[in-house]
């Protein structure tokens, strides 16, 4: 009998190698979350310790098996194999040709165009191989790197969902970002 989950999709770019996040990598992984100000806009609170970071790369490897599967990458840079952030498509509504996106990026790799590569690879994949029309993003008002990060890839503001989110004892809005297929050119 055959293993029914298919085999992790690893992408390359030029600079990048997206792979499949290892418990080897919590370490990298806790730092990167464990940056309060680096991750004020990440939609959930810092992880207490080690194993509350190993908890979130076991959630993160779940999605392939949900319902709704998804994927998250470990972003690693090709020059030194360094885990620098990570990225991913989920809750994909398959009869809705639809998912979302979010990502993080360690600060020290910031301001390089990093996050823009991945995200273009993730996002070709997604068109591709999930057959995706829409890719969304729901971004802090607030998160202005954010946000030019995804209009940079053609995303488009469609509104602000008022308190839909829960982080740091208190509600946040989070304006809504979507990528139709129809409108998607990869970054030169």
């Amino acid at each position: 009998m055959s293993d029914p989950t298919p085999p992790f999709p690893t992408l390359h770019t030029p600079r990048l190698l997206l792979r499949e996040l290892l418990p080897a990598d919590v370490p990298a992984l806790h730092a990167i979350h464990a940056d309060a100000e680096a991750m004020r806009w990440f939609g959930t609170d810092a992880p207490a310790d080690l194993a509350a970071t190993a908890a979130v790369i076991t959630r993160f490897a779940s999605w392939r098996l949900a319902a709704n599967p998804g994927v998250r990458w470990g972003i690693a840079r090709r020059s030194d194999g360094r885990l620098i952030g990570s990225c991913g498509l989920f809750a994909w509504n398959r009869d809705w040709a639809k998912c979302s996106t979010g990502y993080e990026l360690a600060a020290d790799a910031r301001g390089q165009g990093l996050m823009c590569e991945a995200l273009a690879a993730a996002m070709a994949w997604g068109f591709e191989a999930m057959a995706l029309n829409r890719i969304e993003a729901q971004i802090h008002p607030d998160n202005q790197p954010s946000i030019a990060l995804v209009s940079g890839l053609g995303f488009q503001r469609e509104g602000l969902l008022r308190e839909v989110a829960r982080w740091g004892g208190q509600f946040h809005d989070l304006a809504q970002y979507a990528l139709l297929r129809r409108d998607w050119r990869a970054p030169a």
